[in-house]
């Protein structure tokens, strides 16, 4: 029995940008880069952006594809891009335990990363590498791998902003010979981690403070402000949180893709949308309800700023550290992996389900028509 294509979902966020904008630009004020994101997707997957038409060979069946905007903010267009991701790593990851550790912003500082974004979200990024490093060095005298991953939202798309870490469950040891292999259960303390967070995290915003970094930061502008916070956040428990993961890597990359490439909300979250309401799942059987421009406010707040790379890795996962990534492996016993190559369309015949080359009727070759787009000028005469 054969099955068919996947159906999308019922609701697309590309309609609600569409129909509320423009509401949305009078009440709130948007920045360059959140309206150049709601521009591409609305436009994403439209006659716009151009496209062509897929048509049979045999039964003359004509389906129209529009090409997609590949902003990473958009919904639509992170499913190709994360398994190309995946396969890219793969090559690279470490067959062995992996714990997911998570580094969340105090409350006390939600503003300030909303402030200054490329700042704060710096420093998280900086001061969590950094502790890892040394609890892998001081606990195991070892080098750990690790692939860091920015999030800013909750699941019902309220500010959170929060880094997840995939961390190998040990690393290679300083004289480059043996796996140093943590607990199975265990792999550094949460406590200890967090207080080491805290004191790394304001050692970063002092000196992005005495730079003037936050000068208009509004909250700041009583000289004393900024020493208060400080005080308060060093008496705050950061929240550091631990868990296994998987044990084998090809697990540990099915698992971490869902995270590299997810945006604030997916498609087939919405269960429902009027003009007057957007309905969609939140954290189990929850649910959040509120006015299509409010969900469109919370929804740009995760727009992160221009080159902010949200994605990054350390220790033997790191770009640089290709010869004692390959120590590592020959201490693990295992055999020399290589990136799959695959074309585009089966990457997507993976994703979808079908093979995008074939007609869904009769199952004949399709040949594609290029589509001019619709903002291009008209082609000149022969």
């Amino acid at each position: 029995m054969t099955t068919g294509p996947k159906q999308g979902p019922r609701f697309d966020i590309a309609d609600i940008v569409r129909a509320h904008r423009a509401r949305l630009g009078r009440s709130t004020r948007l920045s360059p880069q959140q309206r150049r994101v709601l521009t591409d997707i609305a436009q994403c997957r439209t006659a716009v952006l151009g496209g062509h038409v897929d048509r049979c060979t045999g039964c003359g069946h004509e389906h129209p594809a529009y090409n997609s905007c590949r902003n990473r903010h958009c919904p639509k267009c992170q499913a190709l891009a994360q398994e190309k991701w995946i396969a890219e790593r793969r090559a690279r990851m470490l067959d062995v335990k992996h714990f997911h550790v998570v580094f969340t912003v105090p409350a006390e500082l939600r503003a300030l990363a909303a402030f200054a974004p490329r700042e704060v979200f710096g420093a998280l990024f900086r001061c969590a590498q950094s502790t890892l490093t040394e609890f892998g060095e001081s606990r195991l005298e070892a080098m750990i791998g690790a692939t860091l991953v920015l999030h800013t939202w909750t699941r019902d798309l309220r500010f959170h902003p929060h880094v997840h870490a995939i961390v190998t469950g040990g690393g290679l040891s300083r004289d480059g010979q043996r796996w140093c292999a943590v607990g199975a259960k265990f792999l550094f303390p949460v406590r200890a981690m967090s207080r080491v967070l805290c004191g790394k995290m304001l050692t970063e915003l002092r000196k992005l403070y005495d730079h003037g970094a936050f000068l208009a930061f509004d909250d700041f502008r009583d000289p004393e402000a900024f020493d208060r916070l400080a005080r308060r956040l060093a008496g705050t428990s950061w929240n550091v949180y631990a868990k296994p993961s998987f044990d084998t890597g090809e697990n540990v990359l099915a698992y971490l893709g869902r995270y590299t490439h997810r945006v604030g909300i997916a498609n087939s979250r919405l269960l429902a949308v009027s003009t007057d309401a957007v309905t969609f799942r939140t954290k189990g059987s929850g649910t959040a309800t509120m006015a299509p421009v409010d969900f469109l406010r919370r929804f740009i707040r995760h727009v992160l700023p221009d080159g902010f790379h949200k994605i990054r890795h350390i220790g033997l996962y790191a770009s640089a550290a290709v010869d004692k990534l390959a120590l590592a492996r020959h201490a693990l016993c295992m055999r020399p992996t290589r990136p799959c190559a695959l074309t585009w369309r089966e990457r997507l015949t993976q994703v979808t389900g079908r093979d995008v080359g074939r007609c869904p009727l009769c199952s004949a070759e399709v040949r594609s028509i290029p589509v001019v787009r619709s903002r291009d000028p008209p082609r000149r005469a022969a």
